[in-house]
């Protein structure tokens, strides 16, 4: 078990979890609370090395994106405790986001392979975007989610926006499946892995994790009352004329200049850059509520 104690929350969720996977009869071979976020990485690639049947990461969408590099296409199933501010990988997987429910959900061990994006050589859970997603990450400071939680996603989204500048962007597509296609006044161009993303927002209404494809979102420039109904449409699933949807399995997006890439939300790539599916590239250990990616009742 990998927890970053240093999160808002990470202290007391490592001793509870500690203490009830215990409880629970959950053989922990080895714990690891990490006052260094740096070392999430490194901690967990060597514990997959060292021959661990399960590796139990406590963390957000953030932490989980950064360990599935080293998971990625190995033996060693995910186990998710979440303490982030959205937590949408846990969402899309159908993990409580109480400690009790999770530390059940590993007990109960149903282990499902599930995709995950791959932007370049960085491999992601929910979504990578271009535009204003990224000038939320950026905005969005350690500080700020620590003081005002799940606030601090409009607060720093309200921040970018008064920031933006739209942009151009041209979308090829390596597999042939649709026609080259070009923008321009861009507030956003996302490629989704994931159901969920930014805090529940959906990548599409028939989105699924273990689809085999990418859901593209390319969001034009509008007034403050249109992006509010595209806003809306992302969290019901509802179509908006300010929003255009692609489903493919590959994508290379080219904006002219670079511009910095947000990958489930760190800044870790700039454009131009080719995303693709990494098929049944995860295993991940689930609730029995979770069937082939759908959404719970």
């Amino acid at each position: 078990m990998v927890v970053n104690v240093h999160s808002r929350t990470g202290g007391k969720a490592y001793a509870y979890a500690l203490d009830r996977l215990r409880e629970l009869g959950v053989p922990l071979g080895a714990t690891y609370p990490l006052q260094d976020p740096s070392r999430l990485v490194e901690t967990v690639d060597s514990a997959a090395r060292s021959g661990h049947d399960l590796i139990i990461v406590g963390g957000g969408d953030g932490s989980v994106s950064s360990v599935v590099d080293c998971l990625a296409h190995r033996d060693v199933p995910l186990a998710l405790l979440p303490l982030g501010t959205a937590n949408d990988f846990a969402r899309t997987m159908h993990i409580p986001d109480d400690l009790d429910g999770a530390c059940q959900t590993i007990l109960g061990s149903h282990i499902v392979d599930v995709d995950l994006g791959l932007c370049g050589d960085n491999y992601y859970v929910n979504r990578a975007s271009v535009g204003i997603g990224a000038e939320v990450a950026q905005a969005m400071s350690p500080r700020l989610k620590r003081y005002v939680g799940p606030l601090a996603y409009p607060v720093a989204t309200a921040k970018a926006f008064f920031k933006h500048r739209p942009f151009g962007a041209k979308l090829t597509f390596p597999d042939g499946d649709h026609e080259d296609r070009e923008y321009d006044k861009l507030l956003q161009v996302s490629v989704a892995n994931g159901r969920y993303f930014g805090g529940g927002q959906l990548a599409a209404s028939d989105s699924g994790i273990d689809d085999n494809s990418l859901d593209i979102t390319v969001i034009r420039q509008g007034n403050l009352r249109q992006l509010a109904d595209v806003v809306r449409g992302l969290k019901t699933g509802k179509s908006s004329d300010q929003v255009e949807h692609i489903r493919t399995r590959a994508v290379r997006i080219d904006t002219g200049g670079e511009l910095p890439i947000n990958i489930d939300g760190e800044v870790v790539s700039s454009t131009p850059q080719t995303f693709e599916v990494a098929r049944n590239a995860l295993h991940v250990v689930v609730p029995r509520t979770w069937t082939d990616g759908e959404a719970p009742e």
